[in-house]
């Protein structure tokens, strides 16, 4: 009975978050800020996790809904470290990203998406980004199995990744 629940409810979730399965070639050609400043491409940054499950967490340093989930994001890592973690920030200012960084010791990739229109900017408007936090899961495959996931999916997020290890 238990699996049957499980796979219903992973089933429901997929149905949920998953309206689209890949990014449009403008959300992969769009430039992101690296921690060290170089400027890589969505695109790239995707290829770099190829072949390992990848979890992107799209949020702001401002934003009271992402600071409340960094502890579920947190348990999140720790249950399945396998996984690669990739950050992007929309804040308006490289200071608060970083900043924002540090107060939360966010263990991961960091990159700031850099458009002072934040969330309806170039990047946010490519992913169709209409609430943070956003998770994206994508397979080892490079497939997105998660695309509009908020932090009040963490057990089904759970859950699709202990189907992906």
């Amino acid at each position: 009975m238990k699996k049957i629940i499980l796979l219903l409810l992973v089933l429901v979730t997929s149905v949920s978050c998953n309206a689209q399965k890949k990014f449009s070639a403008g959300a992969l050609s769009q430039k992101l800020t690296a921690f060290d400043g170089a400027t890589p491409t969505f695109g790239e940054i995707l290829r770099k996790h190829k072949g390992k499950v990848t979890v992107i967490e799209v949020w702001a340093s401002w934003c009271g809904d992402c600071t409340k989930a960094m502890p579920k994001l947190k348990n999140l890592q720790q249950q399945h470290p396998e996984a690669d973690y990739v950050f992007i920030s929309m804040d308006k200012a490289d200071d608060k990203w970083r900043a924002g960084i540090a107060k939360h010791a966010l263990a991961g990739d960091h990159y700031w998406a850099n458009d002072e229109k934040m969330m309806k900017g170039a990047f946010g408007t490519s992913i169709d980004l209409d609430w943070i936090p956003r998770y994206i899961i994508i397979d080892s495959k490079g497939q997105v199995v998660t695309y509009r996931a908020i932090e009040t999916d963490f057990e089904a997020m759970d859950q699709t990744l202990k189907t992906l290890q």
